[in-house]
């Protein structure tokens, strides 16, 4: 009776050679390497707390030049959320890049050649999208913050919690950064043969009404200079996808 001995840590064993205990093995350790590189940027994000504050009131600051722009909190525990928060958010985010990694070692095995071939642009691109997304909400969110401002009348005073300011801000770019994504998406749905270049161009208009409408519903503002900011580039992306499209199924 043969006795399977345990494979040197050096050796990267074929997925289909791997039982399950090893695949639930693999996929361990990547998560405790994701989680490690999630709580180092978390304490590195903790220290710099102050400079990541200053990023997200600018927005804010931007509408009250010459006045205060503080957030007032109500609570003797708030001021220490708010910092284990932005810790949080923060440390996502410094991880990413690494968590990427990890995430593309574990699934790298499975691909034959020529997936592997489109992975690495559609991974590339997909990350540069959400980035440019999340960049254009906040270059757009001093505007939102004013639209939301004045729709309630001269009447109300702002006076802003950092936890609901902060929540909004971050909602706003994570909602640009996935609608960024409409064009990684489209261009999967041609290559996998469900939608083709053709059909897409006949849905233009159609699709143009529905972008809308979505931008319309999902924005977290709801107001008119960020629906633009985000249906525009969408439908520029839609166009873009079926050219892509038509290039890569010659």
């Amino acid at each position: 009776m043969a006795i399977r001995t345990r494979r040197p840590r050096s050796e990267r064993p074929s997925p289909d050679s791997m039982t399950l205990v090893e695949h639930l093995s693999e996929l361990r350790r990547r998560l405790i390497i994701c989680i490690l590189a999630g709580i180092a940027g978390a304490i590195v994000a903790f220290a710099a707390y102050n400079q990541i504050m200053a990023v997200l009131v600018q927005p804010f600051c931007s509408l009250h030049p010459h006045h205060a722009c503080d957030l007032y909190i109500t609570g003797p525990l708030q001021g220490f959320s708010i910092r284990v928060k932005i810790a949080a958010y923060g440390g996502i985010f410094l991880a990413s890049p690494i968590i990427l990694w990890q995430v593309w070692r574990f699934i790298t095995p499975g691909l034959n050649p020529n997936e592997k071939r489109y992975a690495v642009p559609f991974i590339l691109s997909s990350v540069a999208l959400f980035v440019a997304g999340a960049a254009i909400a906040y270059l757009v969110s001093n505007r939102a913050l004013a639209f939301l401002g004045t729709v309630g009348g001269q009447h109300l005073k702002l006076i802003y919690g950092p936890n609901q300011y902060i929540g909004f801000i971050v909602l706003l770019m994570v909602a640009f950064g996935i609608a960024f994504e409409l064009p990684v998406v489209l261009i999967c749905l041609e290559l996998a043969g469900v939608l083709s270049p053709a059909r897409l161009a006949a849905w233009r208009r159609k699709a143009i009404v529905v972008i809308f409408a979505v931008a319309a519903i999902f924005i977290p503002s709801s107001d008119p200079f960020s629906l633009f900011a985000m249906a525009i580039p969408m439908c520029l992306f839609y166009e873009a996808a079926i050219i892509v499209g038509k290039v890569l199924k010659r």
